[in-house]
């Protein structure tokens, strides 16, 4: 797409990676995290449609889905094999390329994968009951509100008014990934899939986060052939934000087992 916000870390040449943040934030959250892993990879990364410096999500009829959308653009910056580090829907794109193309991963990071579909049951959907009923009455900012007391580290009150209407806008993104998300309409989950990603799994999760999180985890591990798990004691949902050197050391680990 064009008006695309692209990143870029630099570092060794011939180590490419490529890391995918998550919904209401922007790539510039992964700058502490490159610091961090000092050149180990040479880092790439892009604010998705509607967030950070890129444009506006504005679909035309007949366009793909927004999760949709997010994995062509991630797919294109892949000219060979790579390591794909993801975070919350970030984490379900990278998951998505390395099922479709097992080929192009050296190694898969992933942060908190929000797949909700590996683990129905867990309690999600009262959550997002109350932001459905909030967008579906037009109040927006409440629908923001009630997905960012689970997912996010801020509360909305003490944002600035900018701060807000962009959340408030950014909020139907999140219910456009809903089908992918819940029902896997991407059909990331088919049977065989997981089980072809020969690439070394990180499975990373905050000690404080949702129970659905572990959940998920469980589910992907069980199927992955080549998987390790870690745990960031006192993070939550956005510890690549409030833990970057603790991630950072999670990443490289993988990269090292790579």
């Amino acid at each position: 797409m064009s008006g695309l916000h692209k990143r870029h870390w630099p570092g060794d040449p011939d180590r490419p990676a490529l890391a995918l943040h998550c919904m209401m934030a922007s790539g510039s959250y992964w700058g502490p995290i490159a610091q961090a892993l000092g050149g180990a990879v040479d880092l790439m990364g892009f604010d998705m449609p509607g967030h950070g410096r890129s444009d506006d999500w504005q679909p035309a009829p007949g366009d793909p889905d927004f999760h949709t959308a997010v994995t062509r653009i991630a797919a294109s910056f892949i000219e060979r094999p790579l390591d794909l580090i993801g975070h919350s829907i970030g984490a379900t794109i990278a998951l998505r390329i390395a099922v479709a193309a097992p080929e192009a991963v050296r190694s898969l990071t992933l942060i908190e994968p929000v797949l909700f579909a590996a683990a129905p049951g867990m309690g999600q959907d009262a959550a997002d009951h109350r932001m459905k009923d909030a967008l579906r009455s037009g109040d927006d900012l409440a629908a923001a509100q009630a997905f960012l007391s689970v997912w996010g580290s801020q509360d909305i009150g003490s944002m600035p008014a900018a701060a807000q209407a962009t959340v408030a806008r950014q909020i139907r993104l999140v219910a456009d990934t809903g089908p992918t998300l819940h029902d896997d309409r991407a059909n990331i989950l088919r049977e065989g899939g997981l089980e072809a990603i020969d690439a070394p799994v990180l499975l990373i999760s905050g000690q404080d986060s949702p129970p659905v999180i572990g959940a998920i985890a469980d589910a992907l591990a069980a199927r992955l052939p080549d998987v390790g798990r870690a745990q960031v004691p006192g993070a939550g949902h956005m510890l690549p934000i409030t833990h970057p050197e603790q991630v950072a050391g999670l990443i490289a680990v993988n990269l090292d087992r790579a």
